[in-house]
């Protein structure tokens, strides 16, 4: 028998089951930020590490307003999400250096929403070879770098977000 050690992962099978707030609902205490891997909270948006990721870099951005989907944002929150994921791939590009993105929604349920309460974009970073013998035959991913130190690596550039303009050069 194989057993593959994840501790860290009672965390968020448990989570459902304490009650806690929306993990995408930032409130006002930007004190525990670091703490639930938000990077950034903007008037409208935030962006926020996958504390489960499928590779490293893996981002969440979210609608700052506790809404499921689409037809619930505003035609403001809708141009805020899209120059906050554009940016947040531009902070990945600089800070990572991928090859390509994968940039998506998962809305309901049925169609993989782990939180389908709060809509949120993924944005996944990929390189060529990231797909590779472990998690087609031992269905086990490979992070090579610690969350924290990812984590740590990108702040500055959400730190200094109003000021950078993801993409440009």
């Amino acid at each position: 028998m194989k057993v593959l050690w994840a501790p860290w992962r009672m965390e968020y099978i448990l989570a459902d089951q304490k009650g806690e707030e929306c993990i995408f609902c930032p409130g006002d205490d930007r004190g525990r930020d670091e703490e639930r891997l938000i990077l950034y909270v903007g008037p409208l948006s935030m962006v926020m590490m996958n504390r489960f990721p499928y590779i490293n870099g893996h981002l969440l951005v979210a609608p700052v307003r506790h809404v499921p989907g689409l037809e619930s944002i505003s035609d403001d929150e809708t141009m805020d999400l899209l120059i906050t994921v554009r940016r947040s791939i531009g902070a990945l590009k600089k800070v990572m250096g991928p090859e390509g993105f994968n940039v998506g929604l998962n809305l309901g349920r049925v169609a993989g929403a782990g939180v389908e309460e709060h809509m949120h974009f993924h944005i996944v970073p990929r390189w060529n070879g990231d797909t590779n013998y472990m998690t087609v035959f031992g269905e086990v991913r490979v992070i090579p770098e610690h969350i924290k130190d990812t984590y740590q690596k990108l702040l500055p550039y959400f730190k200094n977000f109003k000021n950078f303009r993801g993409g440009d050069k």
